[in-house]
């Protein structure tokens, strides 16, 4: 680790505070760079035009007693790396190649994606309970880093 993924680590965390999840703990919070430039970033809530769950006032997934890292698709939101990736494909911007640096472990669901769009390495703070991730990652060669929470370790 260096002081580029220090300084697009912080920009991560604090792009996570844009979210409209409702669910403790699940604020999160992308940057995809590529030569040491910002090309998207992406933060977890309802798709353009939805009600977010803050709007709702409630989060489906704890209403229906979804675990975390569980039927990801019953959900209002979308993932921080897919909107990411998709604002990307949107704007037109080429992120093949890129570091992706996000406040938690991909799910398998955005494992594909980012495995698809060309990410060719992964800067995440958190893990999340989905071990199936971890390998598609690791199959398609994505390179995976756990960033130390500093924050947690002093």
């Amino acid at each position: 680790m260096d002081k580029w993924d220090d300084r697009f680590m912080e920009m991560a965390q604090v792009i996570s505070g844009w979210t409209s999840c409702f669910r403790k703990g699940r604020a999160i919070g992308c940057v995809i760079v590529k030569d040491k430039r910002i090309m998207t970033t992406g933060y977890n809530g309802a798709p353009a035009g939805l009600r977010t769950c803050r709007e709702r006032g409630e989060c489906l997934r704890d209403k229906l007693g979804i675990p975390s890292g569980t039927r990801a698709e019953v959900c209002y939101a979308i993932h921080a790396e897919q909107n990411a990736i998709i604002q990307a494909a949107k704007l037109g911007v080429n992120i093949d190649g890129a570091t992706l640096y996000c406040t938690h472990q991909p799910c398998s669901v955005c494992a594909k994606m980012i495995i698809n769009a060309g990410i060719r390495r992964v800067v995440y703070r958190e893990g999340y309970p989905d071990a199936f991730s971890l390998e598609l990652l690791e199959e398609g060669k994505v390179q995976l880093e756990h960033y130390p929470d500093t924050e947690n370790n002093q």
